[in-house]
């Protein structure tokens, strides 16, 4: 409705589950999918929006985008790297393909007798998604 509004059309194909990313993602000229969080900008900015990615879905590519990617990746100073990211993202909204319609919020919670290792790990929830498999009760 609201892309209507706009003048753009569009009909929603249910594709089924099995074979989405064999037969559909990056192959059909508009998809719909999840992604969960990168450890880093630079790891989200690399997989998903530069010009050579293997997942960049809406086949975007800007130069100015790109030489900032580069040069943030050898970019010690924290204040001047955050800053090519902001352009970055900038560059994104105002010229990228993709649409983000939302970001999920995750709450999650234990109970006193589940229990884990030290160490969780640094990317996805619930420790990499892998607390089904390295998690225990009590």
């Amino acid at each position: 409705e609201q892309a209507k509004q706009a003048g753009i059309n569009i009909k929603v194909v249910r594709e089924p589950n099995d074979g989405y990313y064999s037969d559909v993602w990056l192959k059909k000229p508009f998809t719909a999918v999840s992604w969960g969080a990168r450890p880093t900008p630079d790891v989200m900015f690399t997989l998903a929006y530069s010009k050579d990615a293997a997942w960049n879905e809406s086949h975007w590519k800007n130069p100015r985008f790109n030489e900032l990617l580069l040069m943030a990746k050898s970019e010690l100073d924290d204040t001047k790297r955050a800053e090519m990211y902001h352009e970055m993202c900038m560059l994104m909204r105002d010229d990228g393909g993709t649409i983000i319609p939302f970001f999920n919020n995750f709450v999650f919670a234990r109970r006193s007798n589940v229990m884990h290792g030290d160490q969780l790990a640094a990317s996805w929830a619930c420790d990499g998604a892998r607390a089904p498999s390295r998690w225990w009760f009590s």
